[in-house]
């Protein structure tokens, strides 16, 4: 897995330093895994600008500006907050795009409505497109998040 990682992250890089783009990340269930991935890359400090781990709800507020009020409304696990991640990666970093990741990676912490494997993947671009997926993984705990780095590479990708 780690090697299909690298290859998405270099061949994302490839088509961001063509164009002169730069990412950033916010990341939860992951705890940095997305921008370790990428920047295992050389020289990817062309193209990538910075990483957020917001893996507490204080840290997505204090970090990235999520509003308190719509963690209480959706909780942190929810498309509203990985797209409000999202959208405050770019308010707080230099990047032109940014991917965002919330989920419950367990083996504890799932519910009926949110059960173990549910994460929310969100892609906003400074030109103001945005995008949220919801997940379904399956797995252990390292699983999930290895599924969770991969959609989140590959949406950025294919949103670029």
């Amino acid at each position: 897995m780690e090697s299909e990682l690298f290859k998405l992250a270099e061949q994302l890089g490839r088509l961001l330093k063509a164009s002169g783009k730069t990412i950033a990340t916010a990341e939860s269930c992951t705890g940095g895994w997305i921008a370790q991935t990428i920047t295992d890359v050389p020289g990817s400090s062309a193209w990538f600008d910075r990483g957020f781990v917001t893996y507490s709800n204080a840290a997505k507020v204090q970090m990235l500006g999520i509003s308190v009020q719509l963690l209480e409304d959706y909780g942190a696990v929810s498309a509203e907050a990985a797209t409000e991640m999202a959208a405050g990666v770019l308010t707080h970093s230099n990047a032109d795009i940014a991917v965002a990741v919330t989920g419950i990676a367990g083996p504890d912490g799932g519910t009926q409505e949110k059960p173990v494997g549910t994460v929310f993947i969100a892609w906003a671009h400074k030109n103001g497109a945005a995008k949220v997926v919801k997940k379904q993984f399956s797995g252990n705990r390292r699983q999930i998040r290895a599924q969770t780095v991969k959609s989140a590479i590959e949406g950025m990708w294919l949103f670029y």
